[in-house]
């Protein structure tokens, strides 16, 4: 990439380095280190931004570029990324703007670089390009109100080719400025409106994102939910502000310590640790500890590129641990028996579409406990017709599993969603696929109702913090179908498909497999959902296959632990 050279810039435009000089560090100063030898010198206009003319600053190089076709070149890329490093670290934001493909939305966060994120100083280091890819490295200093902190990170651009123009110009995303940024994110540094927390475990353990990397989105809600509530001083940071002010602050880096409240959480350190452990093995994996006695929620931990709380926040099917709802619903209606014949076929129509067992297994004179600890499909779907009742799996869900009953955890959760429905959707619906959706945070709850009958909403922090309403059931399960239903769940942890994954749990322990399958994806989720004495828990690994080979191992860890 002989196009790239190494420069030094200024706050009022590009300085020229001479061999002698490299190295040297002076105020102000913005560096592009651009791989290749030797030394440009280049005059560029001052920081307050370009003349809008287009051809000064970096050489105009990528401007001035003829419309062209196909993929870009790598002479293409070479000048383009050249010439966007330059000008914006001139802070010539109109140019830098111009060799974007979006020039309106460029032209504001390069300026906001410097103005509303107070960057003082920065080394740009491109790496070598792959295709139309060009990595760099930022190590920049903030400064705000007389403090300055270091800043360093990584990240790319890519240059494609103009729909219009025909030009090759950088595919504009807040993410070339930071990583970090989301499509509509911006950078700011300040004194930021919530003060700092210190979350503590119910043991009064701190909760930090560093020992518990999971916990990060968990605490930055708390701090923007608490922080102003629980006293404490602001201090002074650089944080990454949501697009449309939705969610809260991520803070990058703390240029000025404020003074932390305490705020207490009912999360138990040593669960999570264990559940941090667990979801690190697997691609993907989340998994939520409760209490059933109490609803208190002991772990949240997610393992994922995205960095979704996917744990608190998912919508994916459940597969076969809806069965712990629909098995509470026929129990309930006296459509079942833990001890009565449910017969189990190898395939089953209902509403014009077959269902099958996986494989093709059947259980031929299989009892309804024994269905439901193989995860007997078609012995669950053979049951609508006598329900006759489209709403009934709806109604149990909320009635009894407080699904969809408007959680107030604390934090951000999602609830469950259990629509009613009918024909082929209705038969879907009792084995968890369909129009039916749920986290890890639902099905840990569902499985801590059915262990104890009563539903109890999960819970992060204390309500009396905020006064905020917390969701109870209309009305509690019966004894008969609690006690039917735990029966069937330690049946599933000792015999069943469960009992691989849960023979290391000790204790009074119970269990459901499920693998539910999603449009498009090459393998099912994984789920599985147990519990052991006074601890639920449920995990789901996306595309993990079936049940008890990824999301059952994770939830063993956390009961075990």
């Amino acid at each position: 990439m002989n196009a790239f050279r190494e420069l030094w810039f200024t706050g009022e435009g590009l300085t020229p380095v001479h061999g002698a000089a490299k190295g040297a560090v002076i105020g102000g100063v913005f560096l592009a280190m651009v791989g290749g030898a030797g030394y440009g010198v280049y005059s560029l206009v001052g920081a307050g931004g370009g003349d809008g003319k287009g051809g000064g600053g970096a050489d105009g190089a990528s401007v001035r570029a003829e419309k062209g076709s196909g993929p870009v070149t790598e002479e293409e890329t070479a000048a383009t990324a050249k010439a966007f490093l330059e000008a914006w670290a001139a802070g010539d934001n109109r140019l830098a703007a111009d060799l974007t493909n979006n020039a309106a939305a460029a032209q504001s966060a390069v300026g906001d670089f410097r103005t509303k994120a107070y960057v003082s100083k920065a080394v740009i280091t491109p790496g070598t390009p792959t295709g139309a890819v060009v990595p760099f490295k930022v190590a920049a200093e903030i400064t705000y109100e007389g403090v300055t902190k270091p800043l360093a990170y990584d990240s790319q651009l890519t240059v494609v080719r103009g729909l219009t123009s025909g030009k090759p110009l950088v595919d504009w995303r807040p993410s070339v400025l930071h990583p970090q940024l989301g499509q509509y994110d911006t950078l700011r540094a300040g004194a930021p409106a919530s003060p700092p927390v210190k979350a503590v475990d119910r043991n009064g353990e701190e909760l930090s994102a560093q020992k518990y990397p999971s916990l990060r989105p968990v605490l930055d809600q708390l701090r923007a939910t608490y922080g102003g509530k629980a006293g404490g001083k602001p201090g002074a940071e650089l944080w990454i502000e949501p697009s449309g002010g939705g969610g809260p602050r991520r803070t990058l880096l703390t240029l000025a310590e404020g003074e932390p409240s305490t705020l207490e959480t009912y999360l138990d350190a040593k669960v999570q640790a264990a559940a941090e452990q667990a979801v690190a093995r697997f691609p993907e994996a989340s998994v939520v500890a409760v209490q059933p006695s109490n609803g208190h929620i002991l772990a949240v931990a997610n393992h994922r590129k995205d960095g979704y709380d996917a744990a608190m926040t998912g919508n994916r099917a459940p597969g076969s641990t809806m069965k712990i709802v629909t098995a509470a619903m026929l129990l309930d209606r006296g459509k079942a028996a833990a001890d009565k014949p449910a017969e189990c076929v190898k395939e089953a129509e209902w509403g014009g579409r077959t269902f099958h067992n996986l494989n093709g297994f059947e259980l031929p004179g299989a009892t309804f406990a024994t269905s439901f600890a193989k995860s007997c499909n078609t012995a669950f779907i053979k049951q609508i017709d006598d329900v006759a009742d489209d709403t009934a799996l709806s109604k149990e869900a909320s009635e009894v599993f407080g699904i969809g009953l408007d959680w107030k955890t604390g934090v951000k959760s999602t609830d469950g969603k259990v629509p009613a429905a009918t024909g082929a959707g209705a038969a879907a619906a009792y084995i968890g696929q369909g129009q039916i959706t749920m986290n890890p945070l639902n099905v840990a709850s569902i499985t801590a109702t059915a262990r104890t009958g009563v539903f109890r909403q999960p819970l992060l922090v204390s309500p009396e913090i905020d006064g905020r309403t917390v969701a109870t059931a209309p009305r509690r399960m019966k004894s008969s179908v609690q006690q039917q239903l735990v029966s069937m769940m330690r049946l599933t942890a000792t015999s069943g498909t469960g009992a691989a994954a849960m023979r290391s749990v000790g204790g009074d322990k119970g269990a459901k497999t499920g693998s539910a399958e999603v449009d498009g994806a090459g393998s099912p989720d994984s789920w599985f959902t147990g519990y052991s004495g006074d601890m639920a828990a449920a995990a789901m690994v996306e595309a993990g296959g079936h049940g008890g080979d990824a999301a059952g191992p994770i939830v063993a860890a956390v009961l075990s632990s």
